[in-house]
């Protein structure tokens, strides 16, 4: 074995160990990409906390579509800071699979309210007047 080819061997095993055996060009974390990541998870955290003890908005459903949206924007902090997605990971199949994920919850989640409310409407007791005139 050469001395040149030794440390062919060498130079791939030390690009190889940098690899760390991540696939598909997932991103390196660091530690600085975790502790960004912590802090916007306190700070959306505590702002919803804060809306509704402090009760910043008259109304309560401007609070609640304020914390929806706060949750869905932790929702991203998370994916890409903790779960490191994005379009470059696994060819984009991540993305994609993400994204079929939420269009089957979107579904069924709307699919459900809808079937609720129909229930609802259609089966709401009768008032008194309207049950002493039945048979």
């Amino acid at each position: 074995m050469s001395a040149d080819h030794a440390h062919d061997e060498h130079a791939h095993d030390e690009h190889a160990h940098d690899d760390h055996g991540h696939g598909g060009g997932a991103p390196h974390s660091t530690l600085s990409g975790y502790l960004t990541g912590f802090i916007l998870s306190v700070i959306l955290t505590a702002i919803p906390f804060w809306l509704v003890m402090s009760k910043v908005f008259d109304k309560q459903s401007t609070t609640v579509l304020v914390i929806l949206a706060l949750g869905i924007v932790q929702i991203f902090v998370h994916m890409i800071y903790f779960l490191h997605m994005n379009t470059k990971v696994e060819g984009g199949w991540s993305m994609t699979a993400l994204a079929f994920t939420l269009i089957l919850v979107v579904i069924t989640l709307s699919g459900s309210i809808w079937v609720m409310f129909h229930l609802n409407h259609n089966m709401m007791p009768m008032s008194v007047k309207e049950m002493k005139n039945m048979p």
